[in-house]
């Protein structure tokens, strides 16, 4: 383990993360071993995952392409407890998608979900799921970002993020991609309390840690590495180059993660 990287008891806990998606493996014959190991020495004790496909990621999966890829991430989870799983979802399938989140969350261990580029979040197909996941008590983590080019069709912005979330306040959003949002994106979310946001996305950019601390709180920002799009490690040295205290740094690497996934501890071994 990384000295001074595995701040609290269980570990820190790293929010988004995912499996299969065509991902290759780059120590062993398996992703999610190879997140395990590498987490491992990096202090990580539990990575929160999910799969956007099986042999790739997929922007519009079908409905049996939902099934595929989250029983992907089902088998990840069962077999390295220190995976939790997130029910990969979409508005173009909400009947399946609830489906879904009924198997694995309501009659299974699955701890969030997680919503990518099918739909925007705010489009109203996804209403059905943020309501469910409310009713569940799980977050949804939904990517988004502010780009000038290259930007899927039914790619999220911090805009889609807080609208959504301005129409389901009982439910906790996770805007990924602090490096993607930049400040713009943390004003935009700033006034809703049920929006916190990850640090992952991109490489890291000075002071805009600690710009979303001071407009969020320390308690509205949690560590994702968004592994193995992105090197954990490169991901970690966004929280411990910041200019915080201790204190912020463990809430953002552990706490924070663990009071927002509250289903978390009841998959702990």
């Amino acid at each position: 383990m990384v000295a001074g990287l595995g701040d609290g008891p269980s570990g820190i806990i790293d929010s988004h993360a995912h499996v299969a998606s065509g991902f290759s493996p780059w120590r062993s014959g398996s992703v999610p071993a190879d997140i395990v190991s590498t987490a491992a020495e990096l202090g990580i004790g539990r990575s929160i995952v999910s799969s956007l496909g099986v042999d790739a990621m997929l922007e519009n999966p079908t409905a049996d392409e939902l099934v595929l890829a989250n029983e992907a991430a089902w088998a990840a989870v069962i077999a390295h407890p220190e995976l939790a799983g997130m029910v990969l979802c979409s508005g173009e399938h909400s009947r399946m998608s609830l489906d879904l989140m009924n198997r694995y969350i309501t009659d299974g261990p699955f701890v969030g979900i997680k919503l990518w580029i099918a739909t925007r979040v705010s489009d109203p197909r996804v209403d059905a799921i943020a309501e469910r996941a409310a009713e569940l008590g799980v977050p949804v983590l939904a990517h988004a970002w502010h780009k000038r080019v290259q930007e899927f069709q039914n790619e999220s912005t911090p805009t889609d993020v807080a609208t959504a979330a301005a129409r389901h306040p009982e439910t906790t959003f996770i805007m990924a991609h602090l490096g993607g949002a930049g400040q713009r994106g943390v004003d935009e979310v700033a006034g809703l309390d049920n929006v916190v946001v990850d640090t992952s996305g991109g490489d890291p950019a000075p002071g805009l840690l600690e710009y979303a601390v001071s407009a969020l709180g320390p308690g509205r920002v949690i560590f994702g590495s968004d592994v193995p799009v992105r090197d954990p490690l490169t991901a970690l040295a966004k929280v411990h180059s910041a200019k915080l205290d201790a204190a912020t740094r463990q809430r953002i690497l552990r706490d924070n993660a663990a009071r927002v996934f509250t289903r978390l501890h009841s998959t702990e071994g």
